[in-house]
């Protein structure tokens, strides 16, 4: 009856065969012109680093699996990779090879694209870009320069980490020590003028849009509000004593405003030099200001600092009550939010009063909560808590919630504040001053200023480099620099700073709609087909800068007149890093496994399929080699079945109506692996879930069936099985699905059969034989359904003819019921 084999699960001949008829067929590419309903799934691209990491294999992995189950259930699916391939890495490794940077990158490029080939992933590769390529960055900067002629772009003056050896700024993450972290010499703040977009203009927008990502995780959404940070508060000038200057504050605690004591400021405010100017003090303020900047470039922004400050020798009066307060100059108060000065109140905030504690500064409570007597020289903390205002001129009595509105109507009033809202959110700034990134399509002309590039002479390409100046930035090359305005011809020179490389990255998912599009950054047509993203796949890591410049940059889109939507990613995934021996699989740990390795042992559908199987996709995946092996195991053993049993499954068989015990078994079994895989993959992508119900259903298909040739499962419930399995399983181990479907003499081809329905009837339980108890005792047995409600179960217990003998006429006080196995009526 049966075909029996020996032979084993050859993956590498396996899976090089049904690369090249995919590609051959090129079956995964995709057009606008379908009638089938789009789908759009994206992971995030990848930096051309040279090798794949397991990372990479899990975040692809997950993406295509959700791309082929879209288009077994019908869908028109745009599934494509690209290359985010500008930035530093590549400079520092053509430096190091003596090669030149597009050398390194294109070459990396070539061989991750045959990694990603290797594991089978459903891309559309005529899709593919490079952000490095011209074809792609001339866009950006026409971009860029529509951008700024809509004044969403502008230059301004601001501190950044210089390296001097290196001539290059530095981002904080990259300053080692106050060393730069290429030449380990030291980092000093330098002014230098840059280009920034206005992210702000946005910023209301972008928080209130947050509301529409309904399939967003929280935790991203969470994080993101708390960047954007909005504020909402008083405005208030703080005269300085003896001077015409004021100082500008914001609070969103206006209520504790007579509770202020002392005013402290950043070390970087603009009105510092002019305050201690000609005192005593200045020498002594300044050489403290510099040294608290270094310290603050050097520090994660998220550590806090112990508390450090110095009196600069002048006093401010506080508009509400004419008190003079000292003014400090702080090292925990930052110019980027609020205004730079900071209203101490020490008793009502806990920085304030570990500063005054601190300085031997006075604390003075103007809030009482309920019930409590806040006492300075008993107060072991700041009191945070609402409560009623005292010593608050004619606010005193007041709710202290509802006193901050009048306190600023009164300020508004009289002339020195008002009502104000404030966000956390800064401009982007995107200027960098080195070579391997897009050029700032400008000029800078004495004559007629600073003027965009006109747009026929996109792109302005990157100098070719001479052997002995690779990678010298830009402001090093006179050939680069030198050039005529596009206003009035005069001889000029270029911008010299090139682009963040997150600005490619903001937009590069809709470029996917239109790769080849020559026209325009945008075919407005395609991209209003496509987007949003259905689905964006990526690491937690990137929720807050590449997410959120990518929805500014689609706002950007919009007002330009490229797009049709507000938001670019519908649904959002971040699944968990790669975890072994405890922690993050890195080189610098040395815990890394190559995956080239594992598929050179495994095989692709097998690497997928433990990397699927391990861990749901939002949790963190612990490396386990034993996981890799028990995949590798589960699909020799699905290939040797089908093997082994290929004449029942090459023949045509029809499902018996009235199928024996085994056959009713298995059929059941198949139609509730189809429920379970359906709904598992639909509600939260938990493929984890899913193989394991699959793994359940080839159990029962082995045990029921076995290799004697003697089963009693009729053959085209085997063959139902067996198809439905392969099926179901083809998303995420598609070369070996798409062998077996031959070898099981199925007519075309796996990926282009339906995704299977499972049938209500057939998934039911047999009847559940249900124990009936009256006190303890078993008094009957009950044949039910087994979805029934508890309320129905103890409706037939209490109305069972052999349980009411024991009941009689006496009260029931309460009844048990232990699912699908008794219930206990308690007399």
């Amino acid at each position: 009856m049966n075909h029996k084999t020996d032979s084993r699960y050859d993956f590498n001949t396996i899976e090089e065969k049904w690369q090249k008829i995919w590609e051959e067929k090129k079956i995964y590419r995709v057009n606008e012109k379908s009638t089938k309903e789009k789908y759009y799934v994206l992971e995030m691209f990848p930096y051309p680093s040279g090798r794949i990491h397991m990372g990479h294999v899990r975040n692809y992995s997950i993406g295509d699996v959700i791309a082929r189950y879209k288009r077994l259930r019908g869908f028109n699916v745009l599934h494509p990779m690209g290359w985010d391939a500008f930035g530093l890495p590549a400079e520092n490794a053509a430096q190091k090879n003596n090669s030149h940077p597009a050398d390194w990158t294109y070459s990396n490029i070539d061989y991750m694209r045959r990694q990603l080939r290797r594991l089978g992933l459903s891309y559309d590769w005529q899709r593919e870009i490079a952000t490095c390529n011209p074809e792609y960055y001339r866009w950006e900067q026409l971009l860029f320069i529509e951008m700024f002629e809509k004044g969403i772009v502008y230059q301004k003056e601001t501190k950044v980490n210089w390296c001097e050896t290196c001539q290059t700024v530095l981002a904080n993450e990259q300053v080692i020590e106050g060393c730069c972290w290429r030449c380990d010499e030291a980092v000093h703040p330098r002014e230098m003028s840059g280009w920034f977009f206005k992210i702000t203009d946005y910023a209301e927008e972008l928080l209130a849009d947050l509301d529409l990502l309904k399939g967003w995780p929280e935790k991203v959404i969470t994080m993101q509000r708390n960047w954007i940070g909005k504020s909402t508060g008083l405005t208030c000038n703080f005269s300085v004593d003896g001077s015409e200057l004021t100082i500008p504050i914001f609070t969103t605690r206006p209520d504790t405003i007579f509770g202020v004591t002392f005013m402290s400021i950043a070390p970087e405010h603009p009105l510092l030099e002019e305050l201690v100017q000609g005192t005593e003090k200045e020498d002594e303020v300044k050489e403290f200001a510099k040294e608290i900047i270094i310290e603050k470039q050097r520090r994660n922004i998220e550590e806090e600092p112990e508390k450090r400050g110095i009196f600069t020798g002048r006093y401010c009066i506080n508009p509400f009550d004419n008190s003079k307060i000292p003014i400090y100059v702080a090292n925990f108060v930052l110019m980027e939010y609020g205004t730079g000065a900071v209203m101490a109140v020490p008793a009502h905030d806990e920085r304030d009063f570990e500063f005054a504690r601190k300085y031997n500064l006075e604390i003075r409570p103007v809030v009482q909560p309920d019930d409590t007597i806040l006492d300075p020289a008993t107060m072991e903390t700041a009191s945070t808590l609402p409560g009623t205002l005292v010593d608050s001129g004619e606010f005193t009595g007041m709710d202290s919630v509802k006193a901050q509105a009048a306190i600023i109507a009164y300020a508004e009033q009289h002339g020195f504040g008002g009502p104000h809202v404030t966000y956390r959110l800064r401009d982007w700034g995107i200027s960098r001053q080195r070579y391997w990134g897009a050029p700032i399509p400008m000029v800078h002309c004495e004559k007629c200023g600073v003027q965009p590039v006109a747009c026929e002479e996109l792109p302005v390409l990157l100098p070719e480099d001479a052997k002995g100046e690779t990678c010298s930035p830009l402001h090093q090359r006179q050939s680069f620099i030198k050039t005529t305005c596009p206003q009035c011809g005069a001889a000029a020179r270029r911008e010299t700073d090139t682009m963040d490389t997150f600005m490619e990255s903001s937009w590069y998912f809709a470029r996917y709609t239109c790769p080849r599009f020559i026209d325009a950054p945008l075919d407005r047509e395609k991209a209003s087909y496509w987007l949003p993203v259905d689905q964006y796949i990526g690491g937690v890591e990137h929720a807050i800068l590449h997410l959120l410049y990518s929805r500014f940059f689609t706002k950007v889109l919009r007002d330009l007149g490229y797009l049709d939507i507000d938001e670019p990613f519908t649904n959002l995934l971040t699944q968990g890093m790669v975890i072994k021996d405890g922690s993050k699989m890195s080189k610098s740990k040395g815990n890394v496994v190559d995956p080239h390795d594992l598929v050179q042992q495994y095989g692709a559908d097998t690497v997928r399929l433990f990397s699927l199987f391990a861990a749901p996709p939002e949790r963190d995946l612990e490396w386990n080699a034993q996981g890799v092996e028990g995949a590798s195991r589960f699909l020799n053993r699905v290939y040797r079945f089908i093997s082994a049993h290929r004449d029942i499954l090459v023949q045509h068989q029809d499902i018996p109506v009235q199928p024996g015990p085994d056959g009713k078994a298995l059929n059941r079994k198949t139609h509730q692996t189809i429920k379970r895989v359906t709904e598992t993959i639909e509600n939260n992508f938990h493929f984890n879930t899913a193989i394991s119900a699959m793994m359940e259903l080839f159990n029962v298909l082995s045990s029921l069936v076995g290799d004697s040739g003697e089963s009693q499962v009729e053959p085209g419930i085997i063959k139902e099985s067996v198809t439905t399995l392969l099926v179901l399983l083809s998303p995420m181990v598609p070369h070996f699905t798409a062998e077996m479907w031959e070898i099981a003499g199925n007519p075309g081809s796996v990926e282009d059969q339906p995704w299977p329905v499972y049938d209500i009837e057939a998934a039911r339980e047999e009847l559940l034989t249900i124990v009936v108890q009256v006190m303890g005792k078993v008094r009957s047995r009950l044949q039910v359904d087994p979805d029934i409600s508890d309320e129905e179960l103890i409706k037939l217990a209490m109305s069972d003819e052999n349980a009411r003998k024991f009941i009689a006429d006496k009260p029931v006080r309460k009844t048990i019921v232990v699912k699908k196995k008794l219930v206990n009526i308690v007399i």
